[in-house]
């Protein structure tokens, strides 16, 4: 209405200026126009700029632009109206198609990726609980020249493969925890750092990784870190000062599980290119242990190949060359539930047990290379301890050994442990507890493992899995 009105003005002002002299009517004439020109660019925006320029004609042609700027108005009010509505259902659309994005993006948090460091647990990585498979390999032909490639195809392997799949699915997360982990400690592993840091450091990011959950998921055994002459079973108890040095051969083992399915697996680490050579001789025995073992492979079979393929190889250290050997009296294993060591050897040299590998069983296959004399004993200050796995019902005296062994059985079970990890539970005072349990058998101990002082080794570990189809190399990674 108000635009109306200022519109209707032009029409009285020209009958005022009829009884006004023509001098005056001329001069008053262009100062109204201008005057009336800038309320309307003011008031009217773009339809008074249309209106506006209709009022320089003059006469009965001004009177006609008012008119024009009416309807102009009316039909812009409609238009933008339509304009309006037009703009509401795009809106809709657009908050539609907005909302169709913030949902697809709520999909993209469901599905997490990995952080810096890692501290996502697997079963959340992949919510549909299928995790990534190792590397799955044929068996290798019988002796007499046979495939197993049958296996493969056989519509009855494929149902016991399916019938097993909540067990190999165990394995599976377990496996991608541990390829998660090892790639987090190679990132940040370096001279100077003391042992009881990286084995913490470590342990603490399994624990996240595994998403710790008492028996249920875990660490499976401690962090096994031990250094040049030493081969295995070597973790730091509380105030051990050892550092790793530029010129120390590593060897990084440790051990994940999800109810009970152990993963066994192992890697050496160096910083001094002088070891490249060793590194590489257990390698290859490992991939060689792991490519000839299957079902109904003798065990004795797979030693004599790996020693083989061990004992080809030298490495020149300091200006010396040595033969690298298989440490004789190592092995690899086989791994039942919540029990590391299940019975069967899988020895590294030649003249061993006739024992066949069978279907539906897990092995570690692991190798160690020495410079020193190829065989090891027990050494240093003991920091493994385990549960004896077939131990009955033993009589306990002693009140805070009878403590221990209620912690033990809680937090561990019949999965190995550490001092540090009794630590880590608030335990004190429990050495001569833990030796009592250990003087009854309850408990058995398990020292570090050296050769002789001077010699390196290394060592290279895999969990296999001879599942009905396939030999599935389980823990196989982008590293190793």
């Amino acid at each position: 209405m108000a635009e109306l009105q200022r519109e209707a003005e032009p029409q009285l002002l020209n009958g005022d200026d009829l009884n006004g002299d023509r001098d005056d009517a001329d001069t008053s004439e262009s100062v109204k126009k201008k005057r009336r020109k800038k309320k309307r660019t003011r008031t009217a925006g773009p339809v008074c700029d249309f209106a506006a320029g209709t009022n320089e004609a003059e006469g009965d042609g001004e009177a006609l632009g008012v008119g024009d700027a009416t309807k102009q108005l009316e039909q812009q009010t409609l238009e933008d109206k339509d304009r309006a509505e037009d703009g509401e259902e795009d809106g809709d659309e657009g908050e539609n198609s907005s909302g169709k994005k913030k949902r697809k993006k709520k999909k993209k948090k469901g599905l997490k990726g990995q952080t810096d460091p890692p501290s996502v647990p697997v079963c959340e990585l992949f919510p549909s609980g299928d995790f990534p498979k190792g590397e799955e390999c044929e068996y290798p032909p019988s002796k007499d020249g046979r495939s197993a490639a049958w296996r493969t195809t056989s519509e009855e392997k494929r149902a016991l493969d399916r019938a097993n799949e909540e067990m190999w699915s165990d394995f599976r997360q377990a496996a991608e925890a541990h390829r998660q982990v090892r790639s987090y400690v190679n990132g940040w592993i370096k001279p100077g750092m003391s042992m009881i840091e990286i084995c913490e450091k470590l342990e603490d990011c399994s624990r996240r990784l595994i998403k710790e959950d008492g028996l249920k998921a875990g660490l499976a055994f401690p962090t096994g870190c031990s250094i040049n002459h030493c081969a295995a079973h070597y973790t730091p108890n509380a105030g051990d000062p050892t550092v790793l040095r530029y010129d120390d051969v590593c060897k990084i083992d440790f051990g994940t599980h999800i109810n009970g399915r152990i993963i066994d697996c192992a890697f050496t680490v160096t910083f001094n290119p002088k070891y490249d050579r060793l590194l590489e001789a257990v390698r290859d025995a490992t991939n060689t242990g792991i490519r000839v073992a299957g079902i109904d492979v003798r065990l004795c079979d797979v030693g004599e190949i790996i020693q083989e393929v061990m004992e080809s190889y030298e490495v020149e250290i300091d200006g010396k060359t040595y033969q690298v050997k298989p440490i004789r009296n190592l092995n690899g294993h086989s791994i039942g539930q919540y029990r590391i060591h299940s019975g069967k050897t899988v020895p590294i040299v030649k003249g061993g047990e006739a024992t066949r590998m069978e279907e539906g069983e897990a092995y570690a296959i692991e190798t160690f290379g020495s410079t020193g004399r190829g065989a090891v004993h027990d050494d240093m200050e003991c920091s493994h301890y385990m549960k004896n796995f077939n131990v009955g019902h033993v009589p306990i005296r002693l009140p805070r050994a009878k403590h221990l062994l209620n912690v033990i059985n809680e937090n561990f079970g019949t999965l190995a442990f550490c001092r540090r990890w009794l630590d880590r539970l608030g335990e004190s005072k429990y050495l001569m507890a833990l030796k009592n349990l250990c003087d009854l058998g309850i408990i058995d101990p398990y020292p570090p493992l050296c050769d002789i002082k001077g010699s390196y080794t290394a060592q290279y570990e895999h969990t296999i899995l001879l599942r009905p189809t396939c030999k599935e190399v389980v823990s196989r990674g982008d590293d190793y």
